[in-house]
């Protein structure tokens, strides 16, 4: 492990072959975890802790038809927390309407609020795919380098040139896949949060729009 390491470190020295195609992967592998923290934090600490506790103190509120205070909660909470705070919120406030002007309110707050969970879920995709692409890119190259040395080094030279090449090879893969793995590991779990909470979105203020026009 610690060859590994250490050979793998080296080849982001300018003086090795194929070092361009590790710093890229470097920054493309950065980027990726960045946005990753960023749709972490967003969507499972964000937009996802605490909220059955805001949904069950919004709920009491409008059972008790304290409605302003209800919208004063949300208030609290809207964009800066929670999406579904700014669907309840739209919903109670357009109850007057009826039933179909508190659709057309959630309907509208929700088109706004859901692209804000989903938000670079999809980039984190192509990240993946581009540091496979890129991987596989360093891996022709150090291949190259590898028949090179075979038709064309001098007998003394060819070990160290073939050994070369197939260190730019293998070196290019599993950095393109130490990236790419996590990546789309984080990706499919982020996704399956969001959907969790687009879907308590559409499923609570259906619940909500149901509850105010029986009450109308």
């Amino acid at each position: 492990m610690d060859v590994v390491i250490k050979n793998t470190l080296a080849s982001f020295n300018p003086a090795s072959a194929g070092w361009q195609f590790m710093w890229i992967l470097m920054i493309i592998g950065m980027a990726g975890v960045g946005i990753c923290i960023e749709r972490f934090y967003y969507i499972l600490l964000k937009s996802s802790k605490g909220r059955d506790l805001f949904l069950a103190r919004f709920a009491t509120l409008v059972k008790d038809k304290k409605f302003d205070e209800a919208i004063g909660f949300a208030n609290q909470f809207e964009n800066a927390k929670y999406p579904v705070a700014s669907v309840m919120k739209a919903i109670v406030e357009n109850r007057a309407k009826g039933k179909e002007g508190m659709i057309a309110a959630s309907d509208s707050a929700f088109l706004m609020e859901a692209p804000r969970v989903n938000r670079y879920l999809a980039l984190l995709g192509t990240f993946a795919n581009v540091l496979t692409l890129t991987g596989l890119m360093g891996t022709i190259f150090g291949l190259i380098i590898t028949f090179d040395a075979v038709a064309n080094k001098p007998a003394a030279e060819r070990p160290a040139a073939m050994a070369n090449g197939i260190s730019v090879a293998m070196g290019t893969t599993l950095v393109a896949l130490l990236g790419a793995i996590p990546i789309m590991g984080v990706q499919g779990f982020l996704l399956l949060i969001s959907e969790r909470v687009i879907q308590e979105m559409e499923e609570k203020g259906l619940t909500m729009i149901n509850h105010l026009a029986t009450e109308a």
